[in-house]
């Protein structure tokens, strides 16, 4: 088969197709035919060499794929081979062919292309975790997303909306905006406005709920500032930077909670239990076409590096996929 393989490991990484032996299910394992496989930043990490794949992992990047089930291991009843899935994986999507744990595989209906269900699984999963459970978001509560445009950004307010909350997203530019808008949230762009100035106006002074962030140190303060009594702050990637300095009479005076995960690290047990809620909270919405993957661009396998170079380069909205379906 295909896989894609990370030559020059580093800053200056190049990503290309090599010919390996097509992997054999294990137990509570099944062999996915992809034909499509999801982008993530954390690909980019990982050829950077900054985020290893776990013991035992394949070296090919890639934690999502959508296509066909083509062989069962061994204690697998479902899915069952034929039908087609949606997979989270701990790597090695990049390739025609991939090893997933069966209990971490979302049934995907005729009604959604496959392409798609291929961006959904890091998102769902990360943003369940992260804003439902972590962040405890409820019904009639305020929700701000750093990074609205990303693909966890746009998943996270189809999510929100839908869950009966209101949604703020910042994003860079007019164009941008707008399309966060589209998706059901209020806009804030921050190449222009002041985040704390614009969040306390758009909520009579009173702050937000819950914020979903992906900036990290250099946002920390004014996320204090404008969590609402008893906001609870999600920390899922520090693209601004790991380090900040701050008062933290704020935490205990207006009882603030402040959490953060990392989805590759969890545990096979802690991802088969996200998956088993989500198959029920979550991917229903995705089987009537309420919830629906944003794609940007499509890419062919060949083309990963391309896909990488787009996504490190910030212009997209939504998500990337490599597609192996008549590639």
């Amino acid at each position: 088969m295909r896989a894609v393989a990370v030559d020059l490991p580093g800053e200056h990484y190049a990503l290309a197709c090599r010919d390996e032996p097509v992997p054999v299910p294990g137990p509570d394992e099944v062999l996915i035919w992809v034909a499509a496989a999801g982008v993530n930043r954390a690909d980019i990490m990982q050829a950077r060499g900054l985020y290893p794949p776990p013991p035992g992992t394949p070296a090919t990047p890639g934690l999502e794929v959508a296509g066909t089930v083509v062989m069962t291991g061994p204690g697998v009843h479902q899915p069952a081979v034929g039908e087609r899935v949606a997979a989270l994986l701990p790597g090695g999507g990049y390739a025609e062919y991939v090893r997933a744990a069966a209990a971490l595989c979302l049934p995907v209906p005729d009604s959604v292309p496959l392409a798609e269900a291929a961006a959904l699984p890091e998102a769902l999963f990360t943003v369940w975790a992260n804003v439902f459970e972590s962040g405890g978001l409820r019904t009639g509560e305020t929700l701000l997303i750093q990074g609205g445009g990303s693909g966890i950004g746009t998943t996270a307010i189809q999510m929100a909306r839908l869950a009966g909350a209101q949604v703020m997203a910042t994003a860079g530019g007019a164009e941008k905006c707008a399309a966060c808008e589209r998706l059901g949230a209020k806009a804030i762009d921050y190449r222009h406005d002041d985040l704390r100035t614009r969040v306390l106006e758009l909520t009579e002074g009173r702050g937000v709920d819950v914020i979903l962030d992906i900036v990290g140190g250099p946002s920390l303060k004014d996320h204090l500032a404008i969590l609402a009594p008893g906001g609870r702050l999600s920390l899922i990637a520090v693209q601004g930077g790991p380090r900040a300095e701050i008062n933290l009479l704020p935490i205990l005076l207006r009882r603030l909670t402040i959490t953060g995960s990392t989805l590759r690290s969890r545990s096979l047990a802690e991802k088969v239990r996200l998956a088993a809620v989500i198959r029920k909270r979550v991917w229903p919405w995705v089987c009537d076409g309420q919830l629906r993957a944003v794609l940007d661009r499509r890419f062919p396998l060949a083309g990963a590096d391309d896909a990488h170079r787009y996504l490190a380069s910030g212009q997209h909205f939504g998500k990337l996929v490599l597609t192996l379906e008549g590639d």
